[in-house]
């Protein structure tokens, strides 16, 4: 049984602290139907990071989080949110120069066919300034939580780095969720560059087949195996690599050389996204717990087939004794994929 609980240090006043992007979802209400045709949208709260501590802290998890919103109403609503959802907000600034709150629309064509439309210029979650990065906070915190999109432009981008550099000098283990989104970077070669040196200094890496493939670009006849992937960044000081695909479930290797696997729970599937951040958070969650990794790697499943079951991703995330209900369910067969 492997268990990754001495990773995180005990003692301290969060849980986990999150860096990145917070924005606004508008998620389609007319369902399966091309977004030409879609008259209605629901406000929710997202970006992957802002998901990942609303689930943790919804899973019973002391949570704070740094960034930055703009100074809209759109802003206030993150605020407003983020401390109803017991979050810290004490690092998380307004900006002041005018920059606005970035905006995802969600096409849900079907249960399998969905898409997102950003809108990412000029965001404030960007604005974030490495003089604005808490170190206390951070010192305080039993993992620090990077997300990949925070790397796509400056300042943003050296804040990561100020970040990294605060959790190393005070023993804070990073989780880096790689997050890849093609339309907020200029080209795939930054991607590879920025997202290679943030994963260098990480702990626990968590991605898709294709988000690993994008920190590779350089790499030359490079065995794009799973397990050759986890090896390299084993090297490179990983102590945890999970590798995900999607409904087949996913892989998770740790230094031991062990391959840790759990399949996925049936789902009456609405959308496909917001899987990964309540996977990552509920995964988190259980390593924390003591579990060993199938067992996390299995209520990170489960956590995952609920939230896309949901038309929302942030106000779908679970609780915990919501989330052993449904496996339970899913246990007796009350639950089958829809």
């Amino acid at each position: 049984m492997t268990t990754l609980v001495s990773l995180f240090p005990e003692n301290r006043r969060f849980d986990l602290t999150a860096l990145g992007r917070l924005c606004i979802d508008m998620n389609a209400k007319e369902i399966n139907r091309p977004m030409e045709q879609t008259m209605t949208f629901t406000k929710y709260v997202g970006g992957s990071p802002a998901n990942i501590a609303i689930g943790m802290s919804r899973l019973g998890r002391r949570v704070a989080f740094i960034g930055k919103l703009a100074d809209d109403q759109m802003g206030r609503f993150i605020r407003s949110y983020l401390r109803d959802n017991g979050i810290d907000d004490s690092a998380v600034s307004t900006d002041r120069t005018g920059a606005v709150t970035g905006l995802a629309f969600t096409e849900i064509k079907s249960p399998t066919d969905c898409s997102i439309l950003m809108y990412r210029d000029n965001v404030a979650d960007l604005k974030l300034s490495p003089t604005e990065v808490d170190e206390l906070l951070i010192s305080d915190s039993r993992v620090l939580l990077i997300s990949g999109t925070a790397l796509a432009a400056t300042p943003s981008r050296e804040a990561v780095f100020v970040a990294l550099e605060y959790a190393h000098a005070h023993g804070t283990p990073v989780a880096f969720d790689i997050d890849y989104r093609p339309y907020t970077w200029r080209s795939p070669e930054e991607t590879a560059v920025y997202g290679h040196l943030v994963a260098e200094k990480s702990d626990i890496l968590i991605g898709t087949r294709e988000e690993f493939d994008s920190l590779e670009r350089f790499e030359r006849d490079s065995d794009r195996s799973d397990r050759y992937t986890a090896a390299k960044w084993f090297e490179r000081g990983a102590k945890l690599v999970v590798i995900k695909h999607g409904k087949e479930g996913s892989i998770a290797y740790t230094k031991d050389g062990l391959e840790h696997r759990a399949p996925s729970y049936p789902a009456n599937v609405i959308k496909t996204f917001g899987a990964g951040d309540a996977y990552a958070s509920s995964f988190i969650h259980g390593l924390m717990s003591g579990w060993d990794v199938a067992r996390s790697m299995s209520f990170g499943g489960a956590a995952a087939s609920m939230v896309i079951s949901s038309h929302s991703c942030s106000d779908a995330m679970p609780t915990a004794a919501a989330v052993e209900d449904y496996i339970r369910r899913c246990e007796r067969g009350e639950i089958t994929a829809g």
